[in-house]
């Protein structure tokens, strides 16, 4: 599938792409799996299991730039096991059956994916954590109005309105908290600075959606945790400031590493989770994907079973000028993840 015609024209509202690079300052960390990471550009992936003292979430990153590659084999170890996602996927189907038993009408029933039925929308209320170093945009002081554009993007993106499945989800702006800490900045994926942050910071039950935003380490554009039944202090995403909606991100500044981010926290894998082989991301509509993507390489096609890589979803990592859409299967999994997961406040 390739750019559909009127994909730049898809996020109206003053939401507009820059040609500003954005140079990276931070020395390369090594990234303790915490939560879930999206990487970005050409060559990267990440998403797993923590092994250390924090290892109560999964992350999954997003890597960009030149060094991609070797950013990838670096960070490779944040990509989930198949051990990981059969341990993952156990839990998800043991909870769908508790919640069936108890009100059949509330899930989209049948599997982790499911049929989908019309469902009342689920609001999601957002409180937003600008981390800053000082005052400055260089310090990660990012204005009202990107931010305001970033859920304006979340909502355009899981109502189906920029193409795909609407997934019945709306994002409502609750509170915009900036904090002034040098010792959180860059913040660090797996670091106990950003433990100590979210400790301090995080607000509200499993069903709001607490985000971080500032710079981030390795070139990272964001990561997020994956739901859980216990409410986790670490929940949440973190996403790079610089990438929401007329930021300095070049290829990344549309807003959609929020989108991606979301997608893990509401229980998303990667598209290309797996490989070729096995059930891969979990989800029967999504095409097999060998690896992940990058840029927007139109019919690019890595596995023999039918259909082309989802270059255009969401949750792969092409630029977001080439990715719109969630399938129906990934409304139905996210949907039935809200209901035994998050739903309770």
């Amino acid at each position: 599938m390739g750019l559909r015609p009127n994909l730049l024209t898809r996020r109206a509202a003053g939401v507009a792409s820059t040609t500003f690079a954005l140079l990276l300052s931070t020395a390369a960390v090594g990234v303790v799996p915490a939560a879930s990471a999206y990487s970005a550009a050409p060559d990267s992936t990440s998403c797993a299991e923590p092994t250390d003292a924090h290892a109560d979430v999964h992350s999954d990153a997003r890597v960009r730039g030149g060094a991609a590659k070797a950013a990838h084999k670096r960070h490779d170890p944040n990509e989930l096991t198949a051990k990981q996602v059969q341990e993952r996927e156990a839990d998800f189907a043991a909870a769908l059956r508790n919640s069936t038993l108890r009100s059949k009408s509330s899930l989209r029933t049948g599997s982790t994916e499911g049929q989908t039925v019309a469902l009342a929308p689920i609001s999601i209320p957002v409180v937003v954590h600008v981390i800053q170093r000082d005052s400055t945009r260089a310090g990660g002081n990012i204005p009202d109005s990107m931010i305001n554009s970033q859920i304006s993007v979340l909502n355009q993106a899981y109502s189906g309105a920029t193409g795909g499945a609407a997934t019945g989800f709306t994002f409502q702006l609750q509170k915009i908290n900036r904090v002034t800490n040098a010792s959180w900045y860059p913040i660090v994926q797996g670091s106990s600075g950003e433990r100590a942050m979210k400790t301090s910071l995080r607000t509200g039950g499993k069903n709001t959606l607490n985000m971080y935003l500032g710079e981030l380490s390795d070139d990272l554009l964001g990561w997020a945790t994956f739901p859980k039944r216990t409410l986790d202090v670490m929940d949440g995403v973190v996403v790079l400031g610089e990438s929401l909606p007329n930021g300095t991100a070049t290829n990344y500044n549309l807003g959609d590493t929020g989108t991606h981010e979301v997608g893990h926290w509401l229980n998303l894998y990667h598209t290309f989770q797996g490989g070729c082989s096995g059930s891969g991301d979990g989800v029967s509509d999504t095409p097999a994907e060998r690896e992940p993507a990058y840029q927007c390489p139109t019919g690019r096609d890595t596995c023999t079973a039918t259909g082309k890589d989802p270059i255009t979803n969401f949750m792969d990592y092409t630029y977001d000028s080439c990715m719109y859409q969630f399938t129906a299967g990934q409304a139905s999994r996210m949907v039935n993840a809200w209901t035994v997961y998050r739903a309770a406040a």
